[in-house]
């Protein structure tokens, strides 16, 4: 098994490293790849077989959009797993609260890296379209302390790849296990920032910037010049929720950012690529766009349907990256298909139950 992955993780690695137009074009390949990807899935994922199975479903099948999506809340409850135990090096659950049953996506060091390689392109398109490096800091623990975060495994990942030497994470773990971050730290950090005037990138979730500028006040600093901030969303009961725009209006006053400089990302611990809403510096309309190694559908919750073009449905994923568990996943939120991306509409109140009755993989 673990030579057929090699094999098949290769192929995606050289898919993700074509160009954009000239994979648009050519849909076929991506065709052939997911559908090669979806036997490998089918013959090696225990769990999913069960469920295509039960959906008289084999990989004897024409296109893409006929593989099973499984719904996100599996990864509650199975061990999507290509991999046997011994070969899981580490586990990304997703976050909520402590309440909560965190889904489980379990990788291998091979998996990890593919998932590495998937994430540095699409970043730099979007986040660092005007520089190959640049001063990072994450409002987030290191991923020694938070190694089931698949949010810091990417600011971890993009650090080593772009960050300068000075580059810094300034979040930590509370004793309650929070995070919480060394407001002291930051601010003495950015302040010898912009007496250097090299560029920053703070990245963070929705609340951390909330407590952020709770912690300024009515205090403003100033980012040097080609300053961004990176917004991964996310409130989870851990500070007050704003609205987007009246987030990204508050983070704009507060820190001297434009808004046209604010990038917000779209993903979860089940799948392993990423959306973004803005080029950096562009004032285009907020849509968010998967790179080409993806492909999305709406579907309607009734009838499991795709859904008319700007009508809203739930996502459906198709992500080759993913390719350590399973490529097609039925998401709890809701969005519609517009020309040039789509729009994120929030999360559905009864998906969960839904997916639930839907995942009987026995």
């Amino acid at each position: 098994m673990l030579d057929s992955f090699h094999i098949i993780a290769e192929k995606i690695r050289s898919y993700i490293s074509k160009s954009e137009g000239t994979i648009e074009i050519e849909s076929e390949s991506f065709n052939r790849l997911a559908r090669e990807l979806f036997k490998f899935q089918f013959d090696n994922n225990l769990p999913y077989r069960r469920f295509c199975e039960r959906r008289g479903i084999s990989p004897q099948i024409s296109n893409y959009t006929e593989i099973p999506a499984i719904p996100a809340t599996a990864f509650k409850e199975f061990d999507l797993s290509v991999f046997s135990t011994e070969l899981r090096t580490r586990v990304f659950h997703s976050s909520g609260t402590t309440l909560q049953k965190p889904s489980r996506h379990f990788h291998s060091a091979d998996s990890i890296r593919l998932y590495e390689d998937s994430l540095a392109p699409w970043f730099k398109h979007f986040v660092l379209p005007d520089l190959d490096q640049i001063r990072l800091i994450s409002l987030t623990p290191r991923a020694n302390e938070a190694p089931n975060s698949s949010l810091v495994q990417m600011f971890e990942t993009v650090t080593a790849r772009f960050g300068d030497a000075y580059s810094a994470f300034f979040g930590h773990l509370s004793r309650e296990g929070a995070w919480d971050i060394d407001f002291e730290a930051l601010l003495k950090f950015i302040s010898e920032s912009q007496e250097s005037g090299v560029p920053l990138l703070l990245c963070g979730t929705a609340f951390s910037f909330v407590h952020l500028c709770d912690e300024l006040g009515s205090r403003t600093i100033t980012l040097p010049t080609h300053a961004r901030i990176f917004e991964t969303g996310g409130y989870k009961g851990r500070s007050r929720s704003l609205p987007k725009e009246q987030l990204h209006a508050l983070i704009s006053a507060r820190l001297g950012v434009s808004t046209a400089m604010i990038i917000c990302e779209y993903g979860m611990s089940e799948i392993s690529s990423q959306a973004y809403d803005r080029v950096a510096g562009k004032s285009t309309p907020r849509l968010f766009r998967f790179p080409h190694w993806v492909r999305v559908e709406f579907i309607s919750p009734e009838t499991l349907l795709p859904v008319p073009p700007g009508e809203p449905g739930l996502i459906r994923i198709y992500d080759l990256a993913n390719a350590g568990s399973v490529m097609a996943i039925q998401t709890e939120d809701f969005g519609r298909s517009l020309e040039d991306g789509f729009e994120l509409l929030g999360r559905a109140a009864l998906a969960e139950s839904r997916g639930c009755s839907l995942m009987s993989l026995e």
